[in-house]
């Protein structure tokens, strides 16, 4: 399935409608412990980093699976969305427009 941040994917299609995935993840303990130590000394956080890149990947994959039920060959107009629900769990949410090619 093609998914694209654009509108424009060199095909015509019909727009089937509005897709989405959500997710709320957070790192254990020991993960924010370490973060806040991080943050003394400053950098990259990267237990934090593969969190919201792991999460982004599993907002994708439910966003594609929502338009494959509905008969959708591509997703354009893709976005991600993202807040803090609590501290250190953060929501990704990445949605799109769900198209048929005709």
């Amino acid at each position: 399935m093609i998914i694209s941040t654009t509108e424009n994917i060199g095909k015509s299609y019909e727009v089937i409608g509005l897709v989405k995935g959500t997710t709320v993840n957070s790192k254990n303990i020991g993960k924010d412990i370490g973060a806040s130590f991080k943050t003394i000394i400053g950098g990259e956080i990267k237990g934090y980093t593969e969190m919201i890149n792991e999460a982004q990947d599993q907002a994708v994959a439910r966003m594609a699976a929502e338009a494959e039920r509905l008969g959708a060959d591509a997703i354009v107009c893709m976005r991600f969305a993202t807040s803090s629900v609590m501290q250190s769990a953060s929501e990704i949410t990445a949605y799109g427009t769900a198209v048929k090619y005709v």
